[in-house]
């Protein structure tokens, strides 16, 4: 029997252990292959105890509504004093051993994240950009300049209009630049919501039907 739920895992790199969490569904099979979703956590989740990261945001979703998400999820966490942008060896290696560790459908990998890791997702494909099949950055924003390779991307964008924290105009600029460059990128904007938009986005039935159709281009 292959372990289900929430399961804690650890990395090394260059001497120094991490800690992140992968999800895997009930009733995974390992004789088939698996969409994989990469989820990149905000500020306050940063640390290194591994699990921090697993209490906001997509695993909330995951709790509350399971039969939504047959796909395995990686978590990484990011250490305190660190930023996604500066932490992409772990993204990395947590990927990587996940992949070693479970049957993972290539042309199905899915990368979300929010706030600091909003930020991440736009910076991540953007380094990545034949990686993903799919991106649904939540309250982030990112380089316009990284649009012209992102452009062959589905995209799916969310914000609050009153988020004081990260203004939707870091959104939109990046959805905006997408589209120019002749991507698919939509965008969803809530009306009164401020910095938590990612509640709603994760626990809209019609962002995971639409993302895991996707298959990478």
């Amino acid at each position: 029997m292959n372990a289900t739920g929430f399961l804690t895992k650890s990395v090394q790199i260059e001497g120094e252990t991490y800690v992140y969490s992968v999800y895997v569904p009930l009733g995974y099979d390992p004789a088939r292959a698996w969409p994989l979703i990469l989820f990149l956590h905000g500020v306050g989740e940063r640390g290194r105890d591994g699990l921090l990261q697993t209490d906001v945001g997509i695993a909330h979703a995951i709790r509350k509504y399971p039969d939504r998400f047959p796909c395995i999820v990686v978590i990484p966490q990011c250490p305190e004093t660190c930023w996604w942008n500066k932490a992409f060896a772990l993204v990395d290696a947590t990927l990587a051993r996940t992949r070693e560790a479970y049957n993972v459908d290539a042309d199905r990998l899915y990368l979300t994240g929010l706030s600091m890791g909003g930020f991440g997702t736009w910076a991540y494909a953007g380094a990545h950009p034949d990686l993903f099949a799919a991106l649904v950055p939540i309250c982030g924003g990112g380089k316009p300049e990284d649009a012209a390779r992102l452009a062959h991307l589905p995209i799916w964008a969310f914000h609050g209009d009153a988020d004081s924290t990260v203004s939707p105009k870091m959104s939109r600029r990046m959805v905006e630049a997408v589209r120019a460059a002749g991507g698919d990128a939509r965008y969803t904007e809530y009306p009164g919501v401020g910095h938590n938009s990612w509640d709603a986005a994760y626990g809209d039935p019609e962002l995971l039907n639409w993302l895991l159709e996707q298959r990478r281009r």
